[in-house]
Parts: structure tokens; C-alpha cells; sequence
């Protein structure tokens, strides 16, 4: 198998948080070059070196990498997405870029051709029961009378092949009425509120913290045929913009969805209430197995009643509902 050579550039401050997000989409293999930790040892090891190598000293100079090494084929193409969706997101929430440039490179394969070869490996994905996710350079074929949703998948995050987002849509297609009202909250591509209206939903609105995501998301809903008026997008931080929470709350949902990760969840949940029509339903997945009863013990603090958990492979999903 060949594998491709993927570097992040961060800072010593942002080496946790990188890796811990890495951690988050089951990346356990990092090699981390810290420049401050050669600086250390440097400062508190003069006493052992008379000379030290010029191209030692280059490596104190040099900028802060989080490396690690994914596959050639399918799966890590959307791997990639993953960690160019998630460091987005954590770029959106340092504006001071304590973090660092939270930039991606790749050894021996342009990110062009990266996305170019994905296309070989990228197919028509039927999804529980009732969808088709079609990439828009595929024919779809037999729908087999499935709704379809037609994607460009380019290098935004959410294209249907993640379990996690596979239990949202199963789950999504199980509970949707006509005219619901949908709040999906971490929208990434829009694959999930989309897919909502397509199903019947009436109207939905979008967030996610990603300028750009946002932006997607529309684009994907306009390329689905869904009316303007039925779908928008915002962008913004929900947990630390109160103006932006107050707006989203200014109506009730039939469904609030969430895939994004544990932590975010966790933070999410005491506001999840707020936002739901009686009978309503709160799905959301992204939640890697270990952090599951860490998810449940602030859901049932938040006011929510757990419905239902599914898993598939090391995610789960839960949907629940107001006490």
C-alpha cells in the first residue's frame, strides 16, 4: 500500500489541541517536531557540549509540525477532509492564531492531484434506506427510488462516508416529517440539513463556525434544487456568540442535529433545550466510543432524555429529546 506523508503546521501552544482533535478522528501515530523542546534542551544542556552542529542549530529556528502518514485510497482521502474540517474549525476559534498557521501539506502529491485521485475511489453511496449520495461526476444509475443528493466533494468535510454521519442520516431518515423544521448545527458541506429537506423537511437552518462551510452548504443545497428561501446559512461560534444563540432561538425545531465531536457536544448540550419543539428530536454523533457516558451525563444534566444509541464501528450517535 502507499502511503502519503501529512504535515500540519502549528505551534508549541497548539501541539495539544491539534493532537487531541487528530485523537478525536482515531489518528493515534503523530510524530511531533516541537522547536521549543530542542530550545530546552539546548538552554539546559550546555554544560555537556562544547559545539553544537549547524544543522542542529537550524532545527531550533525551525516551525512546529504534527505529522503523520494516511493511506493512498479512499479512506484516506476522506481522512484528509476530516482534518482539514476539524483544523478549520479550530483556526476559526483562535483569531490570534495562538495555534499557529493550522496549514496542511503534503509529501509527494500535490493537493490537487490528491483531490483529482479521490475521484477514482469515489462512488455512488446508498445510505440506510432511503438515500443516494451521488458525487456530481458519477451517473447515478438505479436509484432503486432513492432520494438523491448530489455533492462535489472537493475537500469539505461531510460526503456520507464517515459512520458517524451515516448513523445521522439513518437515523435523520427514520424520524423526518413534511415541514419540519431543522437546525443543523456544525453544518460542514450541509450534507445533513440538505438531505433533511430533500426528505420532505420545510425549512432549515445551517451554522457552522466556518465562514467557508457555510458557504458550501449553500452552494450544495442550490446544486440539490432547494429554494433559497427554504434554507440558510449562518456562521459563527454558537457556544461563545450569545447574539448568534439568541438568533437561532427565535424559533423551535422538530430536529436539531449535530455530528461533530464529543467535546463540542458535550459544550453544546446545556443549550440544546432552548432550540427544541415539544416532542422534538436531538441527534448527534461524532462521539467516539470512550467519550460516550461523558456525552450522556451532561445530556441528562442539560434536560435531555436519551432515546435511543446506536454505534457503528468505534462512533456512536444518540438521539434524545427534552425531558
Amino acid at each position: 500500500m502507499d502511503w502519503i506523508q501529512v504535515t500540519i503546521q502549528t505551534a508549541t501552544a497548539g501541539i495539544e489541541a491539534v493532537s487531541g482533535r487528530l485523537y478525536q478522528l482515531g489518528i493515534n501515530g503523530l510524530e511531533i517536531e516541537d522547536a521549543q523542546d530542542f530550545n530546552d534542551f539546548l538552554e539546559n544542556s550546555t554544560q555537556s557540549w562544547d559545539y553544537v552542529d549547524d544543522a542542529l542549530m537550524q532545527r531550533a529556528s525551525s516551525p512546529t509540525l504534527v505529522r503523520l502518514y494516511l493511506p493512498d485510497d479512499m479512506g484516506g482521502a476522506q481522512t484528509l477532509v476530516e482534518i482539514k474540517s476539524t483544523l478549520h474549525t479550530l483556526a476559526a476559534q483562535d483569531p490570534d492564531h495562538i495555534f499557529g498557521p493550522l496549514t496542511v501539506s503534503l509529501a509527494g502529491l500535490s493537493e490537487q492531484d490528491w483531490a483529482e485521485n479521490w475521484k477514482q475511489y469515489y462512488k455512488p453511496l446508498k445510505i440506510g434506506e432511503r438515500i443516494l449520495i451521488k458525487p456530481e461526476w458519477e451517473d447515478a444509475g438505479d436509484t432503486e427510488g432513492r432520494t438523491v443528493f448530489e455533492i462535489n466533494p472537493g475537500m469539505s468535510f461531510g460526503t456520507g462516508t464517515h459512520e458517524s454521519t451515516q448513523l445521522c442520516i439513518e437515523n435523520l431518515e427514520k424520524i423526518i416529517t413534511p415541514d419540519a423544521d431543522v437546525l443543523d448545527l456544525g453544518c460542514g458541506s450541509g450534507i445533513l440539513s440538505v438531505i433533511a429537506l430533500l426528505l420532505g423537511a420545510g425549512h432549515a437552518v445551517a451554522v457552522d463556525i466556518d465562514p467557508n462551510a457555510a458557504r458550501i452548504a449553500g452552494e450544495n443545497a442550490a446544486k440539490n434544487h432547494i429554494a433559497s428561501d427554504r434554507y440558510i446559512t449562518l456562521s459563527g461560534d454558537i457556544l461563545s456568540d450569545e447574539r448568534l444563540r439568541n438568533k437561532i432561538a427565535q424559533q423551535k425545531y422538530d430536529i436539531v442535529l449535530a455530528n461533530i465531536v464529543a467535546d463540542v457536544i458535550i459544550a453544546l448540550a446545556p443549550s440544546v433545550k432552548a432550540f427544541l419543539k415539544p416532542d422534538a428530536a436531538f441527534i448527534c454523533s461524532g462521539i467516539i466510543s470512550d467519550r460516550l457516558e461523558d456525552v450522556k451525563e451532561v445530556m441528562a444534566a442539560g434536560g435531555l432524555i436519551i432515546n435511543k444509541i446506536e454505534t457503528k464501528g468505534d462512533w456512536a450517535a444518540i438521539v434524545a429529546g427534552a425531558v
